[in-house]
């Protein structure tokens, strides 16, 4: 099967990816293979290729926003049967038994696995992943989205989800949304329907354009000050420097939450200015499954518009290097 593994992590123009000829992997116990249709090109797998975080193995397939149909199932498998749809996401593994775990917040797992990170992902033909990890993705309610559709939302979705929880926005609350690609866009419309006025700031005029198409109140430069203070921001772009910026943006007793694994460095705060009043930063760590599962059934209800930018498999490098240089405008989605 053809298939792209990081081969020497660097810079897009460096060309760290490269186009192998792989065996289709075979499902283990408790393990089922996806004959990939769809995989969303997501923002971690630019820091994997890049080298902001180092593969954990040598040659890792990327790619965590995985669609498919089910073609082959290991021993013991009891949730999925061949032809069903499925998803794989970031999430793959957790131990099950730390404290985390047994409190339901396995996203703090001591002892966990990522998908496209400690083991191989969806630029590829085929995928393999243990059933507990993998989401069913139903014909009827999901059925409005076609794979390219819903694949952002296994990533992109999820993790905009889960940052909007963090950011703790009081209903009818004042949001600003640093940053505007796949994650952010999604997370606007959820917070849309749920009452809330939308501030967009993102140094891209396309994704200011899409922010006010999908309802956002307004939509700005990255580094302006937002219109009214804010009860909660998320930034999403992966700039340390606008952490100030976000945190002077707020109203007392807000919240900001930082949504993204990478971060480039955090300049120096001025208690007075972007703390005091009880203002507060979160972090916000992977994703339980119980978040995928919210986040698919909301997806269904709401019907989440998802702006793709389509590339075919060949072109994952392009894909990446153009998510680099903020070329794409919503999600770019690997099609098979």
């Amino acid at each position: 099967m053809k298939a792209w593994v990081i081969d020497r992590p660097g810079p897009m123009e460096t060309r760290p990816l490269r186009l192998v000829d792989r065996d289709r992997p075979e499902p283990g116990p408790g393990e089922i293979r996806l004959r990939v249709t769809a995989c969303g090109v997501c923002r971690t797998d630019l820091h994997l290729a890049e080298g902001d975080l180092p593969p954990q193995h040598p040659q890792v397939v990327p790619g965590h926003e995985v669609v498919g149909h089910v073609d082959a199932v290991g021993p013991g498998v009891e949730r999925f049967t061949v032809g069903q749809r499925a998803g794989i996401a970031w999430l793959r593994h957790t131990c099950g038994r730390c404290r985390w775990c047994r409190q339901g917040r396995e996203n703090l797992c001591v002892d966990p696995a990522f998908t496209g990170w400690d083991a191989d992902g969806g630029y590829a033909e085929a995928a393999v992943v243990d059933e507990a990890y993998a989401y069913a993705l139903p014909e009827d309610g999901l059925d409005a989205y076609d794979d390219r559709h819903v694949a952002p939302l296994l990533c992109a979705g999820i993790i905009g989800y889960r940052a909007l929880k963090r950011a703790d926005l009081p209903p009818g609350g004042r949001l600003g949304l640093y940053g505007f690609g796949a994650s952010a866009h999604l997370a606007a419309q959820i917070a849309l329907a749920q009452g809330a006025t939308v501030h967009v700031l993102t140094r891209s005029e396309a994704a200011q354009r899409l922010a006010l198409d999908l309802g956002a109140h307004s939509a700005g430069a990255a580094d302006d000050p937002p219109p009214e203070p804010l009860d909660a921001a998320i930034l999403f772009a992966p700039a340390g420097g606008l952490v100030p910026v976000a945190l002077a943006g707020l109203d007392r007793g807000g919240t900001l939450a930082i949504a993204g694994i990478h971060l480039s460095q955090v300049p120096p705060l001025d208690y007075a200015e972007h703390l005091f009043l009880e203002r507060q930063v979160r972090s916000v760590t992977a994703n339980t499954r119980a978040d995928g599962e919210e986040l698919l059934a909301l997806a269904s209800r709401l019907h989440l518009t998802v702006a793709t930018t389509p590339y075919p498999l060949d072109a994952a490098d392009r894909a990446l290097a153009d998510l680099a240089t903020d070329r794409v405008n919503g999600a770019a989605v690997l099609e098979m």
